[in-house]
């Protein structure tokens, strides 16, 4: 049970195996989805949607003191590990403006929260947090909101925003005389519904599922696609995000594909930023990364650091 995943950041909860009948007690219902793997040990039918949700549930109970979670059928279902390692580097990237010590008083953006909730959920808990989560789509946004109000603590710390208008991310989500220490974002990153459903075919091949088999790997359109990628979302962020330069300390977004980075860093060059790191994300053989950048220089970051993380 004491088994090193590969690559995962070294304060991110989820290096060992999962230990199953402790994630049992935090949500029982996981049970009746545990099966035997070749090898005769317990492991879960990951290729079955309600057996990762179940398993979600009891992450979050166990690790994160969510006691109540649920998203609506056909959402994603995120993969904790992988979203508690954005947190985590994202901590380190606000650190180096902060004498090296994480600030336990920031304020994030969470830029389309989703059904799920998940970054505020696993920043509040880990590093005191609050989060504004900005969201276009109704559903998600009553899902993200029930999850809010029923765990006692999270309304103090988590508001919802609706973005009201379609074509922008950024704008009228941020308002003015507002500031945020950062922004995050998993955006969507297929170019077309036709490529999002020949991602969810190759993820079904990979776990050895059958045409016949019904397993909905679920997602809504504007979670899986956009015109033009991830590449013309993050670009589009990157351009709005010129417009709150001064409001901002760090803007984020995740990469799914290393070899989009040099059209992100021409957009990011263009539009003037003014420092812009990449940090590397590993979870087993699934690499990721995130991109950061400001408009504000070093001295400018230290005085907002002073002023915003030493209160």
């Amino acid at each position: 049970m004491n088994a090193q995943k590969p690559g995962l950041h070294p304060r991110n909860r989820h290096h060992s195996r999962y230990d199953l009948d402790a994630l049992c007690v935090a949500n029982p219902s996981l049970r009746d989805f545990i099966t035997a793997n070749p090898k005769g040990e317990s492991t879960i039918d990951f290729a079955e949607p309600q057996a990762v949700k179940a398993l979600n549930k009891a992450l979050l109970a166990h690790f994160y003191g969510v006691r109540e979670w649920d998203i609506p059928e056909g959402f994603l279902t995120p993969p904790v590990p992988g979203r508690a390692d954005y947190l985590h580097h994202l901590a380190d990237v606000l650190a180096e403006s902060n004498e090296g010590q994480i600030p336990a008083q920031a304020s994030v953006l969470d830029v389309g929260t989703g059904a799920n909730c998940i970054y505020p959920l696993i920043g509040h808990h880990e590093y005191g947090w609050r989060f504004t989560g900005s969201e276009i789509n109704d559903a998600a946004l009553t899902s993200a909101q029930a999850i809010i109000s029923a765990n006692p603590g999270l309304s103090r710390a988590v508001r919802l925003r609706r973005q009201k208008d379609p074509s922008a991310i950024l704008a009228g989500v941020i308002h003015k005389n507002e500031q945020y220490d950062a922004t995050l974002c998993n955006p969507p990153f297929h170019d077309s519904a036709q490529s999002a459903r020949a991602g969810s075919e190759r993820k079904r091949r990979n776990l050895g599922q059958s045409a016949s088999d019904a397993a909905n790997f679920g997602g809504q359109q504007q979670e899986l696609w956009c015109e033009g990628g991830e590449v013309a979302f993050i670009c589009k962020m990157i351009a709005e995000s010129q417009q709150f330069a001064r409001q901002v300390l760090w803007f984020t977004s995740l990469v799914s594909r290393g070899d989009n980075l040099p059209e992100l860093y021409r957009a990011l060059t263009q539009a003037g930023a003014v420092k812009v790191m990449k940090k590397e994300m590993a979870q087993g053989q699934k690499q990721s990364r995130f991109i950061a950048w400001t408009f504000l220089d070093e001295t400018q970051r230290k005085r907002w650091a002073q002023s915003r993380f030493k209160g």
